[in-house]
């Protein structure tokens, strides 16, 4: 799965440093862009960032030939509200929890009876575990302290949050 490096989480002092030298100045929409990256980097974490998890929290399976389905135009664009079968109801509601990730690249290790473990698909080092109580890290506490891992990436949902659009 091929990433693209400016998607990379990065500390804070990097993104305004690295933002600052291609801009050379500071104006609001400069200053909106740093809030919403500072904001989303105190984000706690929680497993619904990494993978699709329904409203409670539970991690859903990926729905067979969800792929092929999302890749048919009329479903890639937007969830369609409209009354169609039960049987599209599982794809849409997947397509939702999807669209609510931040993280790009992940897969689960483990689905344990207290805890999930997932990992990086494109690193497997960089492993993340969250207890199925509250479904919280157990060992990170937000989005900045991942940063010391070199290489998290953002997905295009968390890109549009932030302000920068690829």
């Amino acid at each position: 799965m091929p990433i693209n490096t400016s998607h990379k989480l990065i500390p804070m002092t990097d993104f305004v440093i690295e933002y600052y030298s291609n801009e050379g100045y500071a104006d609001l929409q400069t200053l909106n862009l740093m809030n919403n990256y500072a904001n989303l980097l105190k984000k706690h974490l929680t497993l619904g960032m990494f993978i699709p998890v329904d409203a409670a929290g539970n991690i859903l399976k990926e729905p067979k030939n969800y792929s092929d389905w999302k890749s048919l135009n009329q479903n890639s664009k937007k969830i369609n509200n409209n009354n169609d079968s039960d049987y599209f109801e599982e794809y849409k509601l997947y397509q939702k929890a999807e669209k609510k990730c931040l993280f790009t690249g992940f897969k689960i290790a483990y689905n344990g009876y207290s805890v999930v473990r997932i990992v990086a698909s494109y690193d497997e080092s960089i492993e993340l575990s969250f207890t199925k109580n509250d479904f919280m890290s157990q060992t990170f506490k937000d989005v900045e302290s991942l940063t010391h891992f070199d290489e998290i990436y953002l997905n295009s949902i968390a890109l549009k949050k932030i302000g920068i659009n690829k």
